[in-house]
C-alpha cells in the first residue's frame, strides 16, 4: 500500500512539474520559437482548433515566426487569433504568409514577466504541497484502520517529504532558469 501512494504521489507531482514547464514555454522572452503559438485556437469549420493543426509554423529568423496556413481563407482568422490572443504579438499579413515579429522585451516588461513566473512557480509550489498533504491523510486513514503500524506511517512521511523537497527544488531551478533567461538582453 505504502509504495503504491509513493509512486502515485510522484507521479502526480511530476505531472504538476510538467504543467510548470509548459506554463513557462508560453512567456516570451525575446527570442522566436513555434512553441509560443500552440495554445492559440482558430475557428476551423465550426470548432476551435490550435493554429498548429490548420497552419505551418516555421521560424523565419531568431525574432520572426512564420505562419503559412493550408487552406487560404483561413488567413485572416489565423492573424485575427493570434492578435487577439494575450501574447500582445501583431500579425503581418504578406499574402500567403503571416510574418509574426516578436517585438523587443523593454526593462519594466522583464520585470513584470518575472513577476508572471514566480506566480506560476508558486501555484505549482501548492500544488505540490496539496498532494503531499493528501499523501499524508491517507498514511493517517491507513494507521486508523490498523493497515500500518504508525512506525511505516513516520517512515513513508518522511519519503514523501523528501520527495516533495525534491520537487520543490527543481520548480526553484526552472524558475531561476526562466528568470536568467527573462532578464537576458
Amino acid at each position: 500500500m505504502i509504495p503504491e501512494l509513493k509512486k502515485n504521489t510522484e507521479q502526480k507531482m511530476q505531472k504538476s512539474v510538467e504543467a510548470l514547464k509548459t506554463d513557462l514555454a508560453k512567456v516570451r522572452t525575446g527570442r522566436a520559437h513555434t512553441g509560443l503559438l500552440d495554445h492559440v485556437m482558430v475557428e476551423y469549420y465550426g470548432s476551435m482548433v490550435p493554429v498548429n493543426q490548420v497552419a505551418n509554423i516555421t521560424l523565419i529568423d531568431a525574432r520572426t515566426i512564420g505562419v503559412q496556413t493550408w487552406e487560404k481563407p483561413m488567413l485572416g482568422k489565423v492573424e485575427k487569433a493570434i492578435r487577439d490572443s494575450d501574447l500582445g504579438l501583431n500579425p503581418a499579413n504578406m499574402g500567403e504568409l503571416l510574418r509574426v515579429p516578436m517585438p523587443a522585451l523593454t526593462e519594466e516588461r522583464r520585470r513584470d514577466l518575472t513577476k508572471v513566473v514566480r506566480h506560476e512557480g508558486e501555484t505549482a509550489k501548492v500544488a505540490i504541497r496539496n498532494l503531499r498533504r493528501d499523501a499524508n491523510q491517507q498514511l493517517k486513514d491507513a494507521v486508523k484502520d490498523k493497515a500500518i503500524s504508525e512506525d511505516d506511517e513516520r517512515r513513508a512521511e518522511d519519503e514523501i517529504q523528501k520527495l516533495t523537497d525534491r520537487y520543490v527544488a527543481e520548480i526553484d531551478k526552472l524558475l531561476a532558469q526562466k528568470e536568467q533567461e527573462l532578464m537576458q538582453i
